[in-house]
Order: C-alpha cells, then structure tokens, then sequence
C-alpha cells in the first residue's frame, strides 16, 4: 500500500513537475526507440485526429517552447497545437522522439521557476504518455513509476483550478486523495487511480468499475481550464 506523493500538502511542489517528467522520460523513451515507425502512424483513440506521432509533436514542442522561454498566449491550444504538429511533418520520427526526450529532461527548472502556472504541462505530458500506451494496446496507461507523483500533481492543479472538491478513495492507496477546492460538500470516488486520471482528463474509463457521487464528471474535466 502506498500514498500519493505530497497529497496532504497544500503548497506548490516546484520539484513535482519535473521529477513527473524525468521519471516519464526514463519510462517511455526506451519504449519509443523500440517500435517501428508504422507504429506511429497508428490513431490515438483519446487525441480524436491525431496519430501517435501527432501526439509525441505536439508534446515535444509544448516542452521546447517551455525549456527555450517562448511561452505565448494560445500556447496548447488547437491552433498552436495543429501549428506545431505542421512544422515537424517532415521530421523522421527519430527527430521527434529526441526533441521528446531532451523535453522531459530538461522542463522541470523551466516549470519551477514560473510559480504553479505551467505545473499543468507535466501532468498533461504524463497523459498523453498514457494516450500512447493505450493507442498501441499496452498495459499501463496512466499508471506506472509517475503514477503517485501525477496524483499529487492532479491534486494541486485542481484546487488551483478551483474544481469542486472531491475525495478520492483509491485502491491500492492508504490515504484519500482530496482533488478540488472550495465550500460546496465534497464528491465521493471509489474506484482505481488509472479511472481517476481518464475522469480528470476526459478520457473513456473503458467499462472500468468505479463509484462516482456528488459530482458530475463533467464537473472534473481538467483540459480547457488553462490559466
């Protein structure tokens, strides 16, 4: 039995982003350099349009404009996000994972330094990590050596968000994971971590058991609430 990292703080973690994303790093890119490039090309489910080579783009150059400082309105949204995919479509994918993985090396400083504004990118990273391991069929999607670390992370963006509040009872976790903030009574989510994650992000639970009250999982959702 183990508990998410930090969950009973309620200060900012300027270190969460970054070890999220190294431990991240360490996990998916030996994975990545061992497929075949028609494995790129396949869909992801959860990036309705995207391949999973759409998706690593789009995350490598999020990560890139935040190590270089080139941060600007819109940045992860569609326009710039359809942007970034376009200007990489004649990199060979081997370009695509070594922007990725020099990305998630090296954000964490950039991240820390901005005060809780840009924590929402690692999380978002370690996401579509899962995105990838559920488009190619493998075991492990939201979970993981981060998993602890992205629940904790989860946790301070959505009482920075300011979504209602919600307590998370989680299979395989001690202690109750508190998401949310604000006076309205609390939410109540029985179920495991990974079906925790697909709620908080807009991803199908896949016919996973959970018990969910108080709470409309519309009201979770955490893309679409940047700051």
């Amino acid at each position: 039995m183990t508990t998410p990292a930090d969950v009973r703080r309620r200060e900012r973690d300027p270190e969460l982003p970054g070890r999220l994303l190294t431990l991240e790093r360490d996990a998916l890119v030996p994975l990545l350099r061992s497929r075949q490039d028609a494995d790129f090309a396949l869909p992801v489910p959860a990036c309705p349009g995207w391949t999973v080579r759409d998706a690593l783009a789009h995350c490598g150059a999020v990560l890139t404009r935040l190590v270089e400082g080139r941060w600007e309105k819109g940045a992860g949204g569609p326009e710039h996000n359809a942007r970034d995919i376009a200007e990489r479509a004649d990199w060979p994918v081997a370009r695509i994972v070594d922007e990725l993985e020099r990305g998630l090396g090296e954000a964490g400083p950039a991240i820390a330094a901005l005060d809780g504004r840009r924590d929402g990118v690692a999380l978002g990273e370690w996401i579509h990590a899962g995105d990838v391991r559920e488009a190619w069929g493998l075991p492990g999607a939201y979970a993981g050596p981060g998993q602890a670390d992205a629940l904790a992370l989860l946790a301070w963006v959505t009482r920075t968000y300011r979504l209602v509040p919600v307590h998370a009872d989680l299979d395989g976790y001690d202690e109750p994971l508190r998401l949310g903030d604000g006076t309205r009574a609390p939410g109540r989510y029985i179920g495991d971590a990974a079906t925790l994650v697909r709620l908080y992000s807009g991803r199908p639970v896949g016919g996973a058991p959970y018990e969910l009250a108080g709470v409309e999982e519309a009201e979770l959702n955490i893309f679409g609430r940047r700051r």
